[in-house]
């Protein structure tokens, strides 16, 4: 298991890099993706993110200066926030073997790639990737930004449990490059489209709550997806919306996939 500044000397000695985000993919993966891609072409690196079908809008506004060209053949291949073979969409499932360096902050991290950097402590991946590229380099507003939008939303904005003091230090040190952290903040968590505010009004209606109102389950069928002409983009981490309800310890979402079978949020 490397350190954080084994890591980064393992990528210094690297070049034509490519970085894999995970399936669906959230502010984390693409923050850090985004962020190490910038600090490694900082470095004189040749460096790209392997473009990601599932990537939403509001997310890929950080990852669209480092988009991998078509046929663009690596050196050298690292995964970000990534802990399980499952979560590689097609294209990154090709990469799988040839993965260098795995960096992760999950408990449930299965252990592949040559070489990782993992620390289930951490909140979010974010904070791993910002260690690095402080190693590789002075961290600019450039690297700062995306990695600010991965620790910031792998937190709730810094509202979840898993937030550390060491998230905040991480924060603030991203904060002093001067990057925009307000736009950051305004798109992911205090935007919302009218389509996602019809789909919370759907998850209260069906909303089931037990054991004195500590648990509640909710569901969105794709129908409703439809009827709605709804994106992912306005469902993304509508899983969280459940456990807002007042008294609920537990919130379950439920919902369909295409294939007929359902993903459980808890």
């Amino acid at each position: 298991m490397l350190t954080t500044r084994e890591a980064a000397q393992l990528l210094e000695r690297q070049d034509n890099i490519l970085i894999l985000t995970h399936r669906r993919p959230d502010g984390d993966t693409i923050g850090c993706a985004a962020g190490l891609c910038a600090a490694l072409r900082l470095r004189g690196k040749e460096a790209y993110i392997l473009s990601n079908p599932d990537v939403t809008a509001v997310n890929a506004v950080y990852a669209a200066p480092y988009w991998a060209p078509e046929g663009y053949e690596p050196s050298f291949v690292a995964s970000v926030d990534i802990a399980a073979r499952s979560l590689f969409f097609p294209a990154a499932e090709a990469y799988f073997p040839r993965i260098g360096l795995a960096i992760d902050h999950h408990p449930s991290f299965e252990g592949f790639g040559a070489a990782q950097c993992i620390d289930p402590s951490r909140a979010a991946c974010g904070e791993i990737v910002y260690e690095i590229c402080r190693e590789l380099g002075e961290v600019t507003a450039e690297v700062a930004l995306p990695l600010y939008a991965a620790v910031a939303t792998d937190t709730g904005c810094f509202v979840y449990a898993n937030t550390t003091a060491n998230t905040h230090m991480v924060a603030a040190a991203l904060l002093a490059t001067g990057i925009n952290y307000f736009s950051v903040n305004k798109r992911h968590f205090r935007t919302k489209s009218l389509k996602r505010l019809q789909l919370e009004s759907l998850l209260v209606e069906r909303m089931h709550v037990y054991d004195g109102g500590a648990l509640a389950v909710s569901a969105i069928p794709l129908a409703d997806m439809a009827r709605l002409e709804a994106t992912e983009r306005d469902a993304e981490d509508i899983a969280a919306f459940v456990g807002q309800v007042e008294g609920v310890k537990t919130g379950v979402t439920i919902r369909e996939r295409k294939d007929g079978s359902c993903k459980i949020s808890l």
